[in-house]
């Protein structure tokens, strides 16, 4: 079993930073995840695709934040980032960490972010 962690979320204004952790435990061990990411849903949505990052380090973004956020991870201790800069309000939302490892898919709590105008 694996355990995703979040933390770093909370209010900010428009135009605001934040950085997102996550970090994995568990029976992984020093094993390294597969993929590691980031999904958000807003009240009334879908949860939708933030950013992914492989263990090779390919990287894929959600075009509406494509610029603004950075993911990064680090292998060695099963953790991965978000780097949110340039906030905006419609990135208010529950931010949940996804890994997969041997063919399975973890998911965190999730955490919230506020962007206020």
């Amino acid at each position: 079993q694996v355990q995703l962690a979040e933390s770093g979320g909370g209010l900010v204004q428009a135009g605001g930073s934040l950085r997102l952790s996550c970090a994995a435990s568990g029976s992984i061990g020093r094993q390294r995840l597969n993929t590691m990411g980031w999904y958000r849903q807003a009240p009334g949505k879908q949860r939708e695709l933030v950013a992914i990052m492989t263990s090779g380090g390919t990287t894929n973004y959600a075009d509406s934040v494509k610029g603004r956020f950075t993911i990064s991870r680090d292998n060695a201790k099963n953790t991965v980032y978000l780097q949110m800069n340039s906030l905006k309000p419609e990135d208010t939302a529950i931010y949940y960490c996804r890994a997969t490892w041997l063919n399975r898919e973890y998911w965190g709590q999730g955490t919230q972010v506020t962007v206020s105008s």
